[in-house]
């Protein structure tokens, strides 16, 4: 009798965002002349740059001719994007790695959900709550989290705490924690975590023997030159952290999938006899057996985005879009609202007022608004009370949705 992996039956039977789309489009049946604007769901809007697209079609025209056709693509990536990678987002910055160090994938979000295949199922894991939920559900489905208590949270995943007061950051766990996860800048919130921040969880993880699994995908809408990009350039953060990046946001790569992950090769964990064994060779194990490459013609669009032509429009893509958060952020504070990010991240993280459910409000902006969001209680527990707003937008519908939030009465 075949038999199912038990650990699925105990995720909810709707994800999040699939939740979302749903509510949606029932709404928009029963009203078909609403102009419905989201700034739920995080996609980008705008379309790849002239650069990329040259790309594409310069490697689109090689794969036409026998003479430049490219098959398989090597499993961890061209050396030609990991040497541009590597000149690019790393050196510059005084962190040195080599290309054997860079994984080339297809977007962040997979590769932070399947890195647990290499650990051990008995770490503790250790997240920020509110929490971005794909970090939650690769752990059940991977049997670390234990069982779902009445509260919302499982049993056998520690939560960090992340204070308003403390701007959202995650705070030291008073449990010990194997694994623990950390995105800066942060979805769903908005902060950053300050070099301070991160040289302590570094600390932290050293003296623990834990790994942290650092989630960079936004790093490129970082504006204030104090906060760091990389977690490499914190001292002795490449003995203890693994870290993700994606082309998706940075590029408009969504529809294209394209990112990259950092194992460097001092970061080891340890089997059954105590004994340390390479991290970096046992994920080259993993994407060797599980990932056939990212295709050619993608890496080549990855790879222009760091030409000088490149780095100039996608870095006016990132300012449109950071001009969206700026709207955003100063609009729901002239409506009354407290809300938090949109500086150096896309998110604006809003609270809600008189005590409403986040999918109450979530319901209610829909309805009276036209707009969507994120219903905070999506993130956890610790987001009941909060909403998310993405910049990841049209410039003319953030202000429409904007003016139509001040005019709200609510």
């Amino acid at each position: 009798m075949i038999r199912v992996n038990e650990n699925f039956k105990a995720l909810s039977e709707n994800y999040l965002f699939s939740e979302i789309a749903r509510r949606v489009s029932v709404y928009k049946k029963m009203n078909p002349d609403a102009e419905v604007i989201s700034l739920g769901i995080g996609d980008v809007t705008e379309p790849l740059c002239d650069s990329v697209v040259e790309a594409i079609h310069k490697a689109t025209d090689e794969m036409a001719d026998r003479s430049t056709f490219h098959g398989y693509a090597p499993e961890c990536g061209y050396d030609f994007l990991k040497s541009t990678i590597l000149e690019n987002d790393y050196l510059k910055r005084g962190i040195f790695l080599s290309n054997e160090e860079i994984f080339i994938n297809d977007g962040a979000k997979s590769s932070l959900g399947h890195f647990g295949d290499i650990l051990s199922a008995d770490n503790i894991v250790a997240v920020s709550d509110p929490v971005y939920p794909v970090y939650i559900d690769t752990n059940v489905m991977e049997g670390r989290a234990g069982k779902l208590l009445p509260n919302g949270q499982w049993s056998n995943i520690v939560y960090l705490d992340c204070p308003r007061e403390k701007e959202f950051a995650a705070q030291l766990p008073e449990r010990r924690a194997d694994v623990i996860y950390l995105c800066s800048p942060n979805n769903p919130t908005g902060s950053v975590l300050n070099r301070d921040q991160l040289t302590e969880w570094v600390k932290y993880a050293k003296s623990h023997k834990s790994i942290i699994l650092f989630d960079s995908a936004y790093e490129a809408y970082i504006s204030d030159q104090s906060i760091p990009k990389s977690i490499y350039e914190i001292e002795g953060a490449k003995e203890v952290a693994v870290e993700f990046r994606s082309f998706s946001k940075t590029a408009g790569f969504t529809g294209v999938r394209c990112g990259y992950t950092i194992v460097p090769k001092e970061l080891v964990a340890y089997d059954n006899n105590g004994s340390a064994v390479s991290l970096n060779a046992l994920w080259h194990r993993h994407q060797s057996t599980k990932f056939n490459g990212t295709a050619y013609i993608v890496q080549r669009a990855a790879e222009a985005v760091y030409t000088p032509q490149g780095k100039e429009q996608t870095s006016s893509t990132i300012a449109y879009y950071m001009n969206n958060a700026k709207t955003i952020l100063e609009g729901l504070k002239y409506a009354g609202f407290r809300a938090y990010g949109g500086v150096n991240a896309p998110y604006i993280w809003l609270e809600i007022p008189y005590n409403m459910t986040s999918w109450a409000f979530f319901d209610k902006l829909l309805n009276e608004c036209q707009i969507v969001g994120t219903p905070g209680i999506g993130f956890g527990p610790s987001g009941e009370g909060y909403f998310r707003l993405t910049a990841f937008a049209n410039s003319n519908n953030v202000t429409k949705a904007i003016d139509r939030i001040k005019n709200w009465n609510i």
